[in-house]
């Protein structure tokens, strides 16, 4: 029953949508936990300035201008960010964890929970999909020469028999008549 009011608090597709990738670290920004966790942006940045010294740099980063501007431009619900004269904070798994303990309402901790387990569910995909490329390269590592050897064959299926000559397939033209 928990699970289930968990999962009417936020749904998991808004959590998915709001996982960037960038730095090649998966993130969430700031005014999106912020309306994942049921604060202003302004609430929750302000509770990361009082507690700076529990979000190091693997935790949270400041966008740059650049990134700020791909962002804006790749994710249509961040539209209102162009306008911002300051770039987001970018947080990472752990980051977006932290900030539950830091706003300590009910809302933000069922929400952290919720957003952990959408972040392991992408790391055991990408784990799984690790895992069948590398059955994948063994296939072909142990099967190449076997289907070298069926392509062999089909191309010498495909080759006309000797001494037939090969014939012209299509039509003529018929030279055109001039009328003087």
């Amino acid at each position: 029953m928990e699970r289930e009011a968990l999962s009417a608090l936020v749904p998991t597709e808004r959590i998915d949508r709001a996982i960037l990738v960038i730095r090649d670290r998966k993130v969430m920004l700031d005014a999106d936990l912020a309306r994942l966790y049921g604060v202003t942006t302004k609430r929750l940045n302000e509770q990361v300035k009082r507690n700076r010294d529990r979000f190091p740099e693997d935790f949270m980063f400041r966008l740059t201008a650049e990134e700020k501007a791909e962002v804006v431009a790749d994710c249509d619900h961040l539209q209102r960010l162009k306008f911002s004269p300051s770039s987001p904070y970018a947080f990472t798994e752990h980051g977006a964890l932290m900030l539950a303990s830091v706003l300590n309402s009910r809302v933000a901790i069922q929400t952290s929970i919720q957003i952990v387990r959408v972040f392991i569910r992408l790391r055991e995909a990408l784990t799984s999909n690790r895992h069948l490329a590398r059955k994948l390269e063994a296939l072909e590592k142990k099967y190449d020469a076997q289907f070298k050897e069926v392509f062999d064959a089909i191309r010498k299926l495909m080759e006309p028999p000797p001494g037939i000559a090969k014939r012209r397939i299509g039509f003529r033209p018929f030279p055109l008549e001039h009328k003087s």
